[in-house]
Formats: structure tokens, C-alpha cells, sequence
């Protein structure tokens, strides 16, 4: 395939062209940023350490705090970056290895996120079942599909934009590289292009979200048959989801459902579900979930007991 590409790299306009406002972009994202790799590696430490973290729920939630913490890293690093400098640049091939990592890992995380759901049906809904259904093979087989899912899915965005001729204009009006603001600098007619990749990725948002939501439908018509203490745990757990789903999938709608048509309020929507959401994800399941946070309790009082007997 022979690429018509005279551009050898992009300038990213950022969120403002202000220096004091791009300096709250980089207090900001920076702590942003940090609250994610902290919060999202204390979860998979505290999940691979303790052995009352052993079922299926907490090993997609796993997975969710390592794609979180992927997603979040292919983009916050160089935004914060970015802040402190006049012009941010990047070159063509990076732009698009940053395209791919970050449709990679937010497309794993939205099928973790059907993983999570499902799990919760088989659960509740089918509870003498849940162990047989919900084996560990089962359980890996799944993720291992979520994964290559995932690639298949950024390969396909990226091979449709590699086909795109960049002849001049390289100025990307965003803080990131995603594939609405590059499809502005072709040098083509993207109607059909801008078809398929609505088509690809705003057909996964909008089919997983209605899933999920119908899921928790099912589901929670099905907790008036138990008990009050087992309602208010299944609650608990369905809520934390439901909440993490309509956050992430809300501003994903919004932005890969559209033709080829961007908004001033663009940027700050892709905040949320870039930077935002894998924020609030640890806060939600370790606030909401009583066995997380023994768990971490029990794993920080291993430290400090080891710490005091050195």
C-alpha cells in the first residue's frame, strides 16, 4: 500500500493556548494522572496478594484497574508534557501508535466492563450455577478474548487512517491524537472513511452499553427474590457498576456515535472518560465494596507488621 504522506509530524493545539490555564492543565492532569497509577495499582496489588479476592468478579476488576492504568498512561503523560511547552509536537508515527494504544486499552476496558456484567447475572441470577459457568478457564478464555478483541479492533482505526494522504496541514486541534481530528487534515473525502470508523467504534460503545444496561435491568428485577442482606450487597455491587458504565460509556457515545463533525466541548468530554473515569473507577469499587477495602486493610497491616520486625 503506497502512502501519499508529506507530513512528518502533528502539532497538538492542547486544551488552551493561555499559560496560565495550561499550567492548571498540568497541576491538574498531573494529579489526576498520579491518583489513577495510584489508586489503580493498589487495587491489582491488593487482588493479586489477598486469597479472599479469588473469585471471577475480582478477577475482571483486575483486568479493569490494568487497562484503566494503560488507557490512562497513553495519553495524561504527554499532555502533561505538552502543558509546559509552547507548541506540543508529535511525529506521524507516534500519533498513531497513540491512536492505537488508546483505542486499544478503552476498548478492553468497555469489554471487562460486559465481562463484569455478565458475571453479575450469572451471580445472582444463576447462583447454584455460578461456580461451573464462572471457572477459572472460563474466566481466562473470556479476558483473552476481551485482549484480542481489543487489537483487532485498534488495528482496524489505525489501518483505515494509515490509508488517509496528509499533505500539509498538520495542526491537530486537541490535546491528544484520535482519529476525528486527524480525519479533519486529510487531503481526501473521508465520508466513507468517517462511515467505517463510526461504524467500528460507535457501534462497540452504543451495543455494549445497551447490554450492559439491559443486563442490570435483568438483574435487578431478579433481587426482589432474595433476601434483604442479599439485595443490599447485590445493590451494592450493581450500583458501583452502573455508575463506573454510565460515566465511561456517557462521553464515548457522544464523541465515536457522530459523522464527521467536532464541537468546542469535544476536549473537555474526552477529559472525562480519558482522564476522569480511570480516576474514579478505584475510588468507586474500593469505596463501595467492603472486601476490597479489608483486603487493602489486611495487606497494609502485613506492611507495617514486616516493616516493624525488620
Amino acid at each position: 500500500m503506497k502512502l501519499h504522506n508529506n507530513v512528518t509530524e502533528f502539532i497538538l493545539l492542547g486544551l488552551t493556548d493561555d499559560p496560565d490555564r495550561r499550567k492548571m492543565v498540568f497541576v491538574t492532569f498531573l494529579f489526576f494522572y498520579l491518583g489513577t497509577i495510584l489508586g489503580n495499582l493498589l487495587i491489582i496489588v491488593t487482588i493479586k496478594t489477598s486469597r479472599a479476592l479469588g473469585s471471577p468478579m475480582y478477577f475482571f476488576l483486575f483486568h479493569l484497574s490494568l487497562s484503566d492504568t494503560c488507557f490512562s498512561t497513553s495519553v495524561a503523560p504527554r499532555t502533561i508534557a505538552d502543558a509546559l511547552l509552547e507548541k506540543g509536537i508529535i511525529s506521524f508515527s507516534e500519533c498513531i501508535i497513540q491512536v492505537f494504544t488508546s483505542h486499544f486499552f478503552g476498548c478492553l476496558e468497555i469489554f471487562i466492563l460486559v465481562l463484569m456484567a455478565a458475571d453479575r447475572y450469572v451471580a445472582i441470577c444463576k447462583p447454584l450455577y455460578y461456580m461451573t459457568i464462572m471457572s477459572p478457564q472460563v474466566c481466562t478464555i473470556l479476558v483473552a478474548l476481551a485482549w484480542v478483541g481489543s487489537c483487532v479492533h485498534s488495528l482496524a482505526q489505525i489501518s483505515l487512517a494509515l490509508r488517509l494522504p496528509f499533505c500539509g496541514p498538520n495542526v491537530i486541534d486537541h490535546y491528544f491524537c484520535d482519529l476525528q481530528p486527524l480525519l479533519k487534515l486529510a487531503c481526501a473525502d473521508t465520508y466513507v472513511t468517517n462511515l467505517l470508523l463510526v461504524s467500528n467504534s460507535g457501534a462497540i460503545c452504543t451495543v455494549s452499553f445497551v447490554l450492559l444496561m439491559f443486563s442490570y435491568v435483568i438483574i435487578l428485577r431478579s433481587l426482589r427474590n432474595h433476601s434483604a442482606e442479599g439485595r443490599r450487597k447485590a445493590l451494592s455491587t450493581c450500583i458501583s457498576h452502573i455508575t463506573v458504565v454510565i460515566l465511561f460509556f456517557g462521553p464515548c457515545i457522544f464523541i465515536y456515535t457522530r459523522p464527521a463533525t467536532t464541537f468546542p466541548m469535544d476536549k473537555m468530554i474526552a477529559v472525562f472518560y480519558t482522564i476522569g473515569t480511570p480516576l474514579l473507577n478505584p475510588l468507586i469499587y474500593t469505596l463501595r465494596n467492603a472486601e476490597v477495602k479489608n483486603a487493602m486493610r489486611r495487606l497494609w497491616s502485613k506492611k507495617l507488621i514486616s516493616d516493624d520486625t525488620r
